[in-house]
């Protein structure tokens, strides 16, 4: 490794499997004491980039504390300064969450896991039927907002984010300040959205790792988090960071 990495690291779908709710996510006993000995093998240039709020990363986490973007950059902690992400700046998305609420109230399996800041609408266990509604309703709503806000699709999800908020923009962010300015930029992500980050990363020199299956702008591919951590296992106990090694996309 001629030039130090600059960690980034997505949290559902790449450290930890996708669950069938976001709350009943399971976190490997072994994942933060070794994300803490990666951190500090990284003299503390490693950051979970996120479309989870703060606080809930910090709660899966704990007692750990890393740096956060969340909710795709909306909010981001940094050294423990935590900046963005109040739903207060968001009055006209606000305005709007009873009409979405109302119009996936009749639908099994629904989920609206409302952020604050940004709302993600959930149909992994709907029916077929159900999930063409659910996505028809929350496209619906941001249509509305056009402009301020933006639809971000994933896996059997859709999410409503400010049209500013990106994982590439967060990371960028990350990296015009120490610990990480010098490094290089290396994300690990696994859905859709995070594929504007991989091809930003590598307009800057960095690497995209692309977790599980699917076309993509990343260079690298892992199957699934188990090989995630097996990596990130190896590198926290001082193997070789050799990022040519990793299995091309």
């Amino acid at each position: 490794m001629d030039t130090p990495i600059a960690l980034f690291l997505d949290f559902d779908g790449t450290l930890v499997e996708i669950a069938p709710r976001p709350d009943l996510v399971r976190v490997e006993p072994d994942l933060v004491p070794m994300l803490q000995a990666l951190h500090a093998r990284l003299d503390g240039a490693l950051a979970i980039v996120t479309g989870r709020p703060v606080s809930v990363i910090d709660a899966f986490l704990a007692p750990a504390a890393f740096d956060v973007a969340g909710l795709h950059g909306v909010e981001r902690r940094v050294d423990g300064v935590l900046t963005g992400g109040s739903p207060d700046d968001h009055p006209e998305l606000r305005a709007r969450m009873p009409r979405l609420r109302a119009m996936v109230a009749d639908l099994d399996a629904v989920l609206i896991e409302d952020k604050g800041a940004s709302v993600a609408v959930h149909w992994r266990l709907a029916t077929p039927a159900d999930a063409e509604r659910a996505e028809e309703a929350v496209t619906a709503i941001a249509a509305e907002l056009a402009g301020g806000y933006r639809l971000q699709l994933g896996k059997a999800v859709g999410e409503i984010v400010p049209a500013s908020a990106t994982k590439a923009h967060a990371i960028r962010a990350f990296l015009e300040n120490a610990p990480y300015a010098g490094r290089r930029a290396v994300f690990l992500g696994d859905d859709r959205t995070d594929e504007i980050a991989f091809a930003s990363v590598a307009a800057y020199g960095g690497l995209g790792i692309r977790i599980g299956p699917g076309e993509t702008a990343a260079e690298r591919r892992l199957p699934g988090p188990d090989a995630v951590r097996a990596l990130l296992g190896g590198w926290a106990a001082g193997g070789t960071i050799d990022l040519d090694a990793l299995p091309a996309a």
